[in-house]
């Protein structure tokens, strides 16, 4: 049974407007990081396909058990069942974060501040600025 670390992020600059994400996922010691960008998306939504590819990465690692650490207090209450997902471009993606949590024991999600994430932040950037 390993266990993992996941830092992600998803930004738009414009919301809507040219997006990318960033992962940083830690297993036992080692770092991976991934960073995409996504084409036109709001914020919120960047913020779940970050989310959605760290659990699909940690789950090809043989991952069975995740912290994930994201820096949107929205998605997290969202996944915690705090606050209800009104927004139809969200919905689809919730669904698709909570069918990945199934595939684990235990799925954590953790709030953070933005300056508590530095590094997945940094690969959103890198991710949209490639691409320009």
């Amino acid at each position: 049974m390993s266990k993992a670390i996941l830092h992600t992020d998803g930004g738009a600059r414009g919301n809507p407007g040219p997006a990318g994400i960033g992962v940083v996922l830690e297993i036992s010691g080692q770092k991976k990081i991934f960073k995409k960008y996504i084409g036109e998306s709001t914020n919120n939504q960047a913020e779940y396909q970050a989310l959605i590819l760290g659990l699909t990465e940690a789950k090809k690692a043989g991952v069975s058990e995740v912290d994930c650490y994201l820096d949107s207090e929205l998605v997290v209450r969202q996944l915690k069942r705090e606050y209800k997902v009104k927004n139809e471009g969200l919905r689809p993606l919730f669904i698709q974060v909570w069918n990945l949590t199934q595939q684990f024991k235990k799925v954590k999600f953790i709030h953070i501040f933005r300056e508590d994430n530095k590094e997945a932040d940094q690969l959103v950037n890198e991710a949209i600025d490639e691409r320009f």
